[in-house]
């Protein structure tokens, strides 16, 4: 589909799948066992995940009992997920252009994906159409910056990202909550009242932490746009604030859904 998220998506998070799948992806389990709670994912439950990554998501919706489905822009990802999720039908595709057929779903998520999309509202609108009536579909999406303090990461990578387009979104794009409201209306949606979830960002040691920070799309583009030597000087710099006596690393961050309603 012309001007889609997948073709600058995939390859950026298709670089360092085994580091996303082992160290970052997880960090984010406290919202996806939220989200799940509060959208009764159980037991014959049909459950989408838009975005899903390495699976992590299909795979706690499958141990309740779901039938699971996911999409991704990022085939070596979703070679993840179907080991982890072995009997879910998991996708290469657009999140604009969702490959599901209409009123599919029981529960449609989308963790960390749309602010992400090339148009936002189109990919939200496909996700309503694919969830049958009344059912529940979340967007998650980070909190606040000063309710995450991964955002001095984010911070130090930007000098070493290229120059975004006039408008381009940032991460925190979808953060607040007016927005967020906004976006599921608009996208005819239901929307309910957004909530925070706390999912910190803990290392063992500084290996860890690099193996899990670089391995997101925004550090490797700016590894791509600046070198991987520079990056890393960067990142640690950004980490050692967050050092603690132990030698771990701690960064505590705020995450926030909206599950609305089809």
């Amino acid at each position: 589909m012309a001007g889609g998220s997948a073709a600058v998506q995939g390859a950026l998070w298709g670089t360092r799948v085994r580091d996303w799948a082992e160290v970052q992806e997880g960090t984010a389990r406290p919202l996806f066992e939220r989200v799940l709670d509060r959208t009764n994912v159980g037991s014959g439950t049909r459950f989408l995940d838009v975005g899903c990554g390495a699976g992590l998501a299909c795979h706690l919706g499958a141990t309740r009992g779901a039938e699971v489905a996911g999409l991704d822009a990022t085939e070596p990802l979703l070679a993840v997920a179907r080991q982890r999720v072995p009997t879910a039908d998991l996708r290469v595709g657009e999140m604009e252009q969702l490959p599901f057929e209409d009123a599919a779903f029981d529960v449609v998520t989308g963790f960390n994906s749309f602010q992400y999309a090339a148009r936002p509202l189109q990919a939200l609108a496909e996700a309503k159409r694919v969830a049958r009536p009344g059912a529940f579909v979340v967007v998650a999406v980070w909190g606040a910056p000063e309710d995450c303090q991964a955002a001095a990461y984010l911070a130090a990578l930007r000098p070493l990202l290229p120059s975004p387009p006039p408008g381009a979104p940032g991460p925190f794009a979808l953060s607040d909550p007016n927005v967020l409201r906004t976006l599921a209306t608009d996208a005819g949606l239901k929307p309910g009242d957004p909530e925070d979830v706390s999912c910190p960002w803990i290392y063992p040691n500084l290996e860890t932490a690099l193996r899990g920070l670089l391995s997101a799309g925004p550090a490797v583009l700016a590894i791509q746009t600046s070198g991987q030597e520079r990056v890393r000087e960067a990142t640690i710099r950004a980490l050692e604030p967050f050092r603690t006596a132990s030698g771990m690393y701690r960064l505590e961050n705020k995450f926030r859904y909206l599950a609305g309603t089809a």
